[in-house]
């Protein structure tokens, strides 16, 4: 669900600095040769495509559920404008280096899907877009973002979900298929991302982040379990996760971390299949990054105290910690320097050469 343009609060003091790629621009919307809004449209744009481990959600009773779906905003590991959050996340700690608007297209219960299928009833429920139509929605943007950070994925691995018994037994071809497929219907949508990427002036870079580290994630599971045993009044949603993700069950899970692993190898090598296919065009940066699915995300506290599925604000702060340390090759690509001098640094997003 696309979230409402956030323009980081001080960027004018940012870009009043002389050393300020965008001085210029601040002198000319001081002097009244353009409006506020066209210097917004002058700053570095970044984007952010993805599920709902990227959002501020939590599972409940069914309208709760819905309610949160569609008034959620702007409290995760990637976009947090509240101070008093507790959420160190991307936007904040980039903030500190160089103004920016950020757009945020993740919705709950997003899948990695073919643009001509049919949405379940309960996704459109929820207002949900899947990859596919958060694609779309961004190509739609007048201004194509410098930096797209791409997180999604997480719901295709629920393997269980109406699986035929004598694959429940032997789930190889099964885990198998579903990873190629899962390829190809995110290899479509990300050569729709380079396709308009490939006609713009100005650098950009993509990352494709792998699969949380869900191995690590079932050990903060279990201990949520644990401690829900010895007290029912702690997690009162952590069953109702099995009604929409099956493979959470206990005997379903060393498959669906097979499977995330498999997916994990595929998006790799994708990357690299595209990287070799645009290697002639200087201005685009495509990256694969494994930051998600290494980090360590074992402990109950990092898993939302109503749900114990999704992420709590420590588990966002752990997704921005994990992520954010991962960024620096793409913001160097861009221009931007993760240095303080003078309380601002930045080369702020280079037009190619």
């Amino acid at each position: 669900m696309k979230s409402s343009p956030f323009v980081t609060a001080n960027f004018l003091e940012h870009i009043a600095e002389p050393a300020s790629r965008f001085h210029s621009n601040y002198l000319a919307y001081r002097k009244g040769e353009i409006t506020r809004t066209e210097l917004i449209a002058r700053l570095p744009h970044i984007a952010m495509l993805g599920d709902s481990v990227c959002m501020d959600i939590y599972i409940s009773s069914a309208w709760s559920t819905f309610w949160r779906a569609h008034t959620c905003r702007a409290r995760n590991w990637f976009l947090d404008a509240d101070p008093a959050s507790g959420v160190r996340s991307i936007s904040k700690r980039l903030e500190e280096f160089a103004p920016f608007v950020a757009m945020e297209y993740a919705g709950l219960g997003a899948l990695v899907d073919h643009e001509r299928g049919r949405q379940k009833l309960f996704r459109r429920i929820l207002g949900t877009r899947n990859f596919s139509g958060q694609v779309s929605q961004l190509l739609r943007s007048r201004h194509f973002p410098d930096l797209v950070l791409i997180s999604i994925g997480h719901n295709n691995v629920d393997w269980a979900w109406r699986c035929p018994p004598d694959d429940l037994v032997a789930p190889e071809q099964r885990l198998n298929r579903l990873s190629k497929h899962f390829r190809q219907n995110y290899a479509r949508e990300l050569r729709r991302l380079l396709g308009r990427a490939n006609v713009e002036k100005h650098r950009i870079a993509l990352i494709v982040f792998g699969l949380i580290n869900f191995e690590s994630y079932f050990k903060g599971r279990e201990a949520a379990e644990r401690l829900r045993e010895s007290d029912t009044r702690l997690y009162p949603h952590l069953e109702t996760t099995y009604k929409y993700f099956v493979s959470f069950h206990p005997n379903y899970r060393r498959n669906l971390i097979r499977l995330a692993a498999m997916v994990n190898d595929e998006l790799r090598e994708m990357v690299e299949e595209f990287n070799h296919e645009f290697d002639h065009v200087a201005h685009i940066q495509l990256r694969y990054s494994h930051a998600l699915a290494t980090a360590d995300l074992s402990r109950a506290e990092l898993l939302h105290a109503i749900d114990g599925w999704h992420a709590s604000a420590e588990g966002h702060n752990a997704l921005a910690e994990a992520a954010f340390s991962d960024l620096k090759s793409s913001l160097d690509f861009l221009g931007i320097s993760l240095q303080r001098r003078g309380g601002f640094q930045s080369a702020l997003f280079g037009t190619a050469d």
